[in-house]
């Protein structure tokens, strides 16, 4: 619960938070009359703001948030005898998330009401009920969300109409809210263009959207069996496998990894950073300790037939970050008694891949996502 003082009384509403962030402690009431600065000196003090005023204007509000905690701090003094060192790619990644994190932190500041039944008792506010149901479930009571997360969610909602193309599927994915979207498609084409040991029968493991699986059902694998520990994901990839016309070939099992038994192709696609996720949906980009990649080595060959493969596609990214080496992934697969047979590279089509602003343009520069072939010793 979110507690704060309002015209003399003590409130309290529901907090929501998708990032399972804690309800502030120190909450202030907000509207039209607050000028940027002070709002964003309350929000890097960590006292929140629950808005009372128009929404449109706690959207201009929070874009010029945004401006002030993306604004570059001024620089030391330019007597200075020698600059500092460029830092290591690795040093760079840690210092670029922790500027990612205040950011958050400070964004997630700004509050806004919802009525028991989804409204926002503000003026101008759009109607947000159905995005709200999409991702909360059905409502039953007051609650307080940042704006941030709201403006998120309703993007979310705006994906899942619209969809994303997959020109693999000559057709649409649509994400729900909560689940990764496949925007970047060069790891869906080498699952497009791989050779298929076997028709038969394969395990999508993590299928979040269910795009992979649909991939494979398109390419005539008789059975998918497409698994996934979050219940989020499934409904999404059962929404999108029926769309295509792909349900009666996929099967859904909600489980950690593997299904049951062996199969003649087993593809996984998991997070390809080892690094802790500050939300659940950036659950499918970091993976502390590398759990799920290793997961998977350690237990592919038990659920591999004797001439099956495991596809592992998994991007070089890390390795540029100095945050996992080749030499690891490589005794990795060793140590799971597996062997490589072949391996598909491709490079990156995204547009950070070739912006030299940005922080990690090094590493996103050399990045090569590949499918890796593996068999079975």
């Amino acid at each position: 619960m979110l507690h704060w003082t309002e015209n003399n009384a003590a409130c309290s509403a529901r907090w929501r938070s998708e990032a399972n962030a804690t309800p502030p402690k120190s909450v202030v009431i907000a509207d039209d009359r607050l000028p940027a600065d002070m709002a964003y000196r309350y929000a890097c003090e960590g006292t929140a703001m629950l808005w009372r005023g128009d929404f449109q204007n706690a959207r201009q509000l929070l874009q010029a948030l945004m401006r002030r905690v993306n604004q570059k701090p001024k620089k030391a003094s330019r007597q200075a005898k020698s600059p500092a060192p460029p830092p290591s790619m690795k040093e760079a990644f840690h210092l670029h998330r922790q500027a990612q994190a205040r950011r958050a932190r400070i964004l997630a500041m700004l509050l806004i009401p919802l009525d028991a039944d989804y409204r926002i008792p503000l003026r101008r506010a759009p109607d947000i009920r159905q995005a709200c149901e999409e991702a909360y479930g059905l409502a039953n009571e007051a609650s307080v969300v940042s704006l941030r997360e709201l403006l998120g969610l309703i993007g979310a909602h705006e994906w899942r109409k619209a969809g994303i193309e997959i020109p693999a599927l000559a057709a649409r994915i649509h994400p729900h809210f909560g689940v990764f979207s496949p925007v970047r498609g060069e790891y869906i084409d080498l699952v497009a263009q791989a050779p298929l040991p076997s028709k038969a029968l394969a395990f999508d493991i993590g299928t979040g959207t269910g795009v992979l699986a649909a991939v494979l059902a398109k390419r005539g694998v008789a059975r998918v069996i497409a698994t996934d520990q979050d219940s989020r994901a499934l409904a999404c990839a059962e929404e999108n496998l029926q769309r295509l016309g792909f349900n009666r070939q996929v099967e859904l099992l909600q489980t950690d990894l593997f299904p049951a038994g062996c199969a003649d192709l087993v593809v996984c696609n998991p997070p390809w950073l080892p690094a802790r996720p500050s939300s659940p949906i950036e659950g499918a980009i970091y993976d502390p300790d590398s759990r799920m990649l290793r997961g998977f080595l350690s237990n592919l060959a038990e659920h591999l037939n004797p001439r099956g493969e495991g596809w592992l596609i998994l991007s070089d990214f890390a390795e540029h970050l100095g945050l996992r080496s080749n030499e690891e992934l490589l005794s990795w697969i060793d140590a799971g008694g597996l062997r490589v047979i072949g391996k598909i590279d491709t490079r990156p089509k995204h547009g950070k891949a070739t912006d030299n602003t940005d922080p990690l343009y090094m590493a996103r520069s050399a990045e090569v996502t590949s499918l890796w072939r593996l068999a079975r010793k």
